[in-house]
Formats: structure tokens, sequence, C-alpha cells
């Protein structure tokens, strides 16, 4: 009778051949599980039709180009605004349309209210204690509140106007101070308060903090570890992964405890953690930093490279305000910086792709039935690149919404902020302030694109970062 071999006489080709059938066979029983599911469902409603893919990854080679919102639109073309996709064991339905998107984030919201994260958003938001990360119930409800009374409602941005007014000042302060004759005496930070952390052994300054809470979390967000796709086989160490995200969540961690430490002794009656309070505060940080900054830099390469448009733009906010600076109670009689801010949102939207949400219960959406365990997937970006709402929608045209009566803050046009019971706490504070620096900047200076900028257009990955710095030449107005 023949010994049966011990383990270390296993050849690697025998454990990989065992390995490949046992993926085939699920492969092949989620295939006839599927093919029933289609067949066969309780409301009567076909699935959305599946864009092909290969056996176990499904569509992942598909996306590999880390612009999945322009690869969606490409399919979209073909299969319609909504359609499924397979990324590894999961199935994603992608909503491509207006319509179908708002339909999911209003009418159907009570079916996909959860949030199913990826492991390096479930790290940085401390295991969803942030409202654009947890599921909606009570933390949800509760952490909007705070945040919408103390730092982002109405109430609340006309307390913190006079910071928003000084922030604009310097702003423009200190582009003058770079066009002086020695532009290298001016130093940016040669007057930043720091603060010492002592978990990273360092002083500092503004633009450090600045990099630890919003440009490493943003990269932190983008790194992806591929045992998302394959649940049964997150016993798999993933180091580098691992490593890179944790030492983002300790860094900001740090800063953060050392910022709240030194205003502690003004929270007078807790309702949250302390975690979820450190969350909170960064989330208004991270998500506001974002908006603003990927809004006005691209208004502004817009901008400068139309200098007909800018000087229409120049034109309104004088006839408005004379030779005063502009001022947010003016806001509301500059409708084609309205239309500049939303036009830019349109074909820039921040977050081109709304984070996943979670189908827990069978429900139906544009028509087809969406069973549960699903996770759906809007692409904000191919909404606002549909041909059948917009006309040449590739081409920057603020004028397109003066065309009809347009209220100033009805920001579901291009649902840049979402809809419904998510919608974006901070639309308020961003609109604003992205609309006073548009208008300060061109009411102080003259924008024109430094040569070989105008092809400069690429995007940072997943999101709608510029690629490359905006470079511009200006010259001042008086």
């Amino acid at each position: 009778m023949d010994a049966i071999p011990s383990v270390d006489q296993i050849s690697l080709g025998t454990v990989v051949s065992i390995f490949c059938i046992g993926l085939f066979t699920l492969w092949l029983i989620n295939g006839y599980l599927n093919k029933s599911w289609k067949l066969k469902t309780s409301s009567g409603l076909t699935p959305p039709p599946e864009i092909p893919g290969l056996p176990v990854i499904g569509n992942l080679l598909q996306l590999r180009d880390r612009k999945p919102y322009k690869t969606f639109i490409r399919w979209a073309e073909k299969y319609g605004p909504i359609y499924s996709i397979r990324t590894g064991s999961t199935t994603l339905v992608v909503l491509n349309s207006i319509d179908v998107a708002k339909e999911a984030m209003v009418t159907r919201f009570s079916s996909i209210s959860t949030r199913k994260l990826p492991k390096s958003i479930k790290i940085i938001s401390c295991d969803k204690n942030m409202i654009a990360a947890c599921d909606y119930g009570e933390f949800h409800k509760t952490a909007k509140r705070h945040i919408v009374n103390s730092m982002l409602g109405p109430n609340a941005q006309k307390r913190h106007q006079i910071h928003r007014d000084t922030m604009i000042e310097n702003l423009s302060k200190q582009l003058r101070a770079c066009l002086k004759e020695n532009p290298l005496a001016v130093v940016l930070g040669h007057d930043v308060e720091s603060i010492y952390v002592e978990k990273l052994r360092t002083t500092l300054s503004k633009q450090d903090i600045f990099e630890i809470l919003v440009v490493d979390p943003f990269k932190g967000i983008l790194e992806v570890d591929w045992r998302d796709f394959f649940p049964y086989l997150k016993w798999i160490p993933n180091k580098s992964f691992e490593s890179n995200v944790q030492q983002i969540y300790s860094r900001r961690q740090a800063v953060m405890t050392v910022l709240i430490n030194e205003q502690k002794k003004r929270i007078s009656q807790r309702t949250l953690s302390e975690q979820q309070i450190l969350m909170l505060l960064w989330e208004a940080i991270l998500e506001s930093s974002d908006t603003v900054l990927v809004t006005t830099e691209w208004a502004m390469f817009e901008l400068a490279k139309d200098p007909e448009r800018q000087d229409r733009l120049y034109g309104e906010i004088q006839s408005v305000c004379g030779n005063e600076k502009i001022m947010e109670k003016k806001l509301a009689e500059l409708p084609l910086l309205s239309a500049v801010f939303h036009e830019t949102l349109r074909k820039y939207s921040p977050a081109p792709i709304v984070p996943l949400r979670y189908v827990h219960e069978d429900t139906q959406i544009g028509g087809y039935h969406i069973r549960a365990g699903t996770e759906i997937a809007i692409n904000i970006f191919g909404c606002n690149m549909d041909k059948k709402i917009w006309e040449n929608p590739e081409c920057w045209n603020p004028e397109r919404f003066l065309d009809e009566k347009y209220e100033m803050m009805d920001l579901h046009k291009t649902m840049a902020f979402g809809a419904g019971k998510r919608l974006c706490p901070g639309a308020l504070m961003a609109m604003l302030v992205c609309c006073l620096t548009i208008g300060r900047l061109i009411q102080d200076f003259e924008w024109k694109l430094k040569d070989g900028e105008e092809e400069n257009v690429d995007m940072i990955g997943f999101m709608t970062q510029k690629l490359h710095p905006l470079h511009v030449v200006l010259k001042p107005r008086n």
C-alpha cells in the first residue's frame, strides 16, 4: 500500500492545480446560480445587462486604467445607463444617468442606505466613523446635526464669515507678493503657526498639517487592496498596503489629537465619543478642502484659457461691486459667477463616483430587479457627461446654466453633492468659499495660462484633481 505523501512532498504545481480547480468550480457554481436567478425574480423584472468578463476576476482587468468613471461611460453607450459588472466575487451595478441615479439616492434610499467599504477607507474612516462613510442611522443623523449646527449650516456660515473674508484677503496678498521683483523673498509658511506633535516627535507647519490631514488621506483612499475583490483570500497578508494606510491613519490621528486637545476645555458636554469628535472635525477639513481646491483650480484653468469669458465675468463683478471688494452678500447678484461654479462642478466633479452603496434588500432601479447583496456605483461623472441631458458635455460652457431660470442653491442639477437624505452637509460652505475665491481672484488679477498649460488637463487616478499643478501668468488689475 502506497504511503500518503506528506505536506512537504506535495509539489507547488499540485497545490496550484488544486487551487485553480477550486476556483473554476466556484465560478461554475456562481454562473449556474446567476443563470437561475436571471430566469426568475420575485418581482418579475429582469436583472440589468451584464458586461462580459473573465472567470473568477470578472471585469477587473478592464478597469485597470484607474479611471473607471470613463470606462463606465463607454459601457453605458453600448449597454444603456444601468448595467452590472463583476469585481472578483462582488456584483456591482453601475448607474450612469441622472434619472436612475436620483431614483437610487431618493426613491430607493431605504434599500441601499448602507456602506460596504474597501479596506483602505475602512481604516482611514475608523470603521465608518465618518458621515460620508457610515450607514444611515442614528449616528449619521446625530453627527450630521452636530456638524451642520457648529460648522456647515447657514447660521454657522454667518458666524464664520469673517474667517472666510480673512482667508480670501490673505490669498490675494500672497499672489500679489509673488509678483514682486524678487519672488524668492516670499516664502510660503514664513508666518505659519506651528504645533508640536509628541507622537511624531516633530514640529509641524500649516503646510505639514495640510499634507497630513488632506493630501495623504486622499492618497490612502486610492490605495487598492486586491483582497477586497476576493474576500475568501483575506487571510493572505498584504503588508505593503497595510503599512502605507496604517501610517496615514496614525499620523492623522496624532495631529488631530493635538489640535483637539488645545480646544478640549471648551467641550462642556459630550454626546459623541472622543473618536467620533476627532473624525467629524477631520472630515469637515478633508471634504471641504478637497472640493474647494478641485473646483477653484479647474475654474481658474478654464477662465485663464478663455479671456473673453474672463472679461465678461470681471465686467459682471464690476457692475455689481464697483470699487468695493466682492462680498458674500453680493453673490446672489452675480449669475455668471454662479454659473461658472456649477459648470465647473459638472465637468470636474470632485467625487466622480459616489462611495459605493450596499443593497441590503431586494429592490428595483430603472425597471430592473436589483437583488440583495449587490453593490451600487453611481457614476456622477457619467451623469454629467450624458449627451441626452447636456449639449456638448465635454465643453466647459457656464452659459448653459443661464439659458433657463436657475436657482443659485439648486445643487441637484449636477448632483456633485449627492441627493436625498445623504446630501453633503458641506454644500453651502463649498459654494460660498468657491464663488468668493473665484470672484476675488478675477477681480484682482488678469489670468493667462503659461505656454503649454492648455494641454495639462490630466486628472489624478480615481479623482478629478489636476495631475499637474496650475501654472499661470498674473497681472494685477489695479
